[in-house]
Parts: structure tokens; C-alpha cells; sequence
């Protein structure tokens, strides 16, 4: 259901044809950079944290960055807390393994953190454990209506 959701929203701009469904998992880095034949630092993985109430928030990193603490609490003024599995799908509107910046559950904020501008391209998941789509950083920043840039990420080599 996830992949039909993002394949619709991103039919709307034409771009349906560019999701990738895989015949093998790519529910976490490593196995989403095999199938895809890429190194594991270009994979946009997402990663859900609470945010006030009820809701929660993505952050998209590089495949090979982590989540800095500090920086996290500077830049957000809350500590990180990552949502947990069975909080995932309700609060962000995809499964764990797919979790992407696009059609999420209304009131999902998007960032995107600085590891991710190394590249030209990055793959985000599209919904489920064994889908991706390639996308240039300005396209990125478009289709998952990003609030903006943050940097809130460690562990990543720099350019």
C-alpha cells in the first residue's frame, strides 16, 4: 500500500516510471546499496524522531552518517528520540525498512541533513523494504517538501 501511495504522489508529477521495485531488500543500507548496485553513503536513509505531542518528524541522512546528539539538541532544542517500530507506520505513514520523504501522514516535517550534499544523487526508499528511486539533491529537496538543510549528522567522510 505504501509503494502505490508513493508511486500516486509521484505520478502527479510524471515520474511514477523512476520508483524502483527490487527483487531484493533494501530495508536497510547496506542491502539497499547491494541492490542498487551503489555505495552505502548514497542511500538517503530516513530516520523518524518524536516531536512534540503526539507527532514525529524525518530527518534524511547519508547512508554513512549518525545522528550527533548535540547537534541535534542545539538545532531542534529537544533531545533525539527516535520513534519507536511500532510507532512508525501511524505516525509517519510508511513501514520501517520503507520509509521515505514522500506522501507521508499530513503535518510530517522533512530535513534534510548537510551529509547528503557530497552527492548528485541519492536513493530514498519509496514506501517499502524493497524500493528506491534515484534523485538529483534539488529534486530531493522539491519532492519531499523539505522544511530545509540541517546539520545534525556525524561519522560521515567528508568530500
Amino acid at each position: 500500500m505504501s509503494l502505490e501511495k508513493v508511486k500516486a504522489y509521484f505520478a502527479q508529477y510524471g515520474m511514477e516510471d523512476r520508483v524502483q521495485v527490487l527483487h531484493e531488500s533494501s530495508a536497510t543500507v547496506d542491502l539497499a546499496a547491494a541492490a542498487l548496485h551503489t555505495e552505502g553513503k548514497r542511500i538517503a536513509k530516513s530516520m523518524s524522531f518524536y516531536g512534540d505531542d503526539d507527532s514525529a518528524f524525518l530527518i534524511i541522512f547519508a547512508g554513512d552518517a549518525r545522528v550527533d546528539n548535540r547537534k541535534f539538541k542545539d538545532t531542534f532544542h529537544r533531545k533525539a528520540s527516535m520513534v519507536k517500530h511500532d510507532d512508525v507506520e501511524r505516525l509517519i505513514g510508511h513501514p520501517v525498512g520503507g520509509v521515505c520523504p514522500f506522501a507521508v501522514n499530513p503535518g510530517v516535517d522533512v530535513y534534510l541533513d548537510e551529509s547528503l550534499k557530497r552527492f548528485q544523487t541519492v536513493f530514498p526508499a519509496c514506501g517499502t523494504g524493497n524500493s528506491a528511486i534515484e534523485l538529483t539533491l534539488p529534486e530531493l529537496e522539491t519532492y519531499s517538501h523539505a522544511k530545509g538543510w540541517v546539520n545534525v549528522g556525524k561519522g560521515w567522510e567528508e568530500a
